[in-house]
């Protein structure tokens, strides 16, 4: 059963930096394409982040390109998004995902979640 728990999350400042850790299990995370999304307060759930499996490319929306940085741990089974210059906007539920990357849209298809993580970014 594949399972995504994510933590990390709370409250920063503007212009701070904060790290979302998932840890999956039921599967190795390297077998499958990897990455995050994020719901804001009344808002759609937004693409931030996909790695693809086959050769590790890294997709990002165009809101996050070069703030923020998503890794994949093998060794902990682990996918951390490390979060720079964060923005009131950023504030949302975070959600790790498995599914299937793009390179256009960030994410093609969606197949399991995490349960979320709050980020309250303060201004």
């Amino acid at each position: 059963q594949v399972q995504l728990v994510e933590s990390g999350g709370g409250l920063v400042q503007s212009g701070g930096s904060l790290t979302l850790s998932c840890t999956a299990s039921g599967f190795t995370l390297d077998s499958l394409d990897v990455g995050w999304f994020r719901q804001a307060p009344g808002k759609e759930r937004e693409g931030v982040s996909c790695i693809k499996r086959s050769d590790g490319s890294t997709y990002y929306s165009d809101s996050v390109k070069g703030r923020f940085t998503n890794s994949r741990d093998n060794v902990k089974n682990t996918v951390v998004l490390l979060m720079n210059s964060l923005q009131p906007e950023d504030t949302a539920v975070y959600y790790c995902a498995t599914g299937r990357c793009d390179a256009d849209t960030v994410w093609y298809t969606v197949d399991a979640w995490g349960q979320g993580a709050l980020v309250t970014v303060s201004s």
